[in-house]
């Protein structure tokens, strides 16, 4: 089970937003490469990006700040927002990200996943924000009527590495993550699912260790991680314990 530490990019700094809101964001670092080395530090083995401007934009807004901190950092990289086309995914990977999460344009253009996927094996995520079991897309600023669930059945033997599944209505506001809705994900399908959006306190992470939890491969941590309401050392230990349970 895996715990992503989550750095969100708007403007080349490091922020949290609330149910997706740009209005709402709070900076918690201005430098995001020191972010990442100080999540490696802490003894983190993924890291979880999203290029929040790129979302909105349809196109990378903060390249700089993502290749500072693939320089900052040795874990794996994954990396969303902003990216549409092969052209981006193939930039991307080339400057070593571990793999790319692909949102909108799963559900505009699933083909295009299910090509990339085939060109990078093991490197292609598909990102999956729902509010109320409807998927968004274009940074969560439009809903479509495709369901969660509906979606990521089209990607059933592709090779995605992974679902990212995010409960809008969760994220950023500490409410605890959406535990049914997501183990509800993971047992519909075969791909790894990671959890998203809301992940608030130490009951979390116990929650991931429980035996229906374990279909799970991880669960990304953003805003509870920054305010210190989950001690890293304290999480990764409880993850290990359960990992040898």
């Amino acid at each position: 089970m895996i715990l992503f530490p989550a750095i969100d990019l708007k403007e080349g700094r490091c922020v949290r937003l609330k149910l997706g809101e740009m209005s709402s964001a709070t900076v918690y670092n201005e430098d995001p490469g020191a972010q990442a080395a100080a999540f490696e530090a802490q003894g983190f083995e993924w890291l979880h990006v999203v290029d929040l401007d790129g979302a909105f934009a349809g196109e990378s807004r903060n390249g700089d700040a993502v290749e500072a901190i693939l320089k900052s950092t040795k874990n794996p990289v994954q990396l969303g927002g902003g990216i549409r086309n092969m052209g981006h995914i193939e930039a991307w990977l080339d400057k070593g990200l571990a793999r790319v999460i692909l949102g909108t344009i799963a559900v505009r253009d699933p083909q295009l996943v299910i090509e990339a996927c085939k060109a990078f094996p093991g490197k292609v995520a598909v990102g999956i924000d729902a509010r109320g079991g409807k998927v968004a897309v274009e940074g969560w600023a439009e809903e479509s009527e495709l369901g969660a669930i509906e979606l990521a059945k089209k990607f059933e033997g592709a090779g995605v590495a992974a679902i990212i599944y995010t409960d809008i209505d969760r994220d950023g506001v500490l409410a605890g993550i959406n535990w049914d809705s997501t183990i509800e994900m993971a047992r519909a399908v075969s791909i790894p699912v990671i959890a998203s959006g809301g992940l608030a306190s130490m009951a979390d992470i116990e929650r991931m260790i429980k035996p229906d939890a374990a279909i799970l491969e991880g669960a990304i941590s953003g805003r509870a991680l920054y305010d210190g309401r989950i001690d890293p050392a304290e999480a990764l230990a409880v993850l290990r314990k359960g990992a040898q349970a």
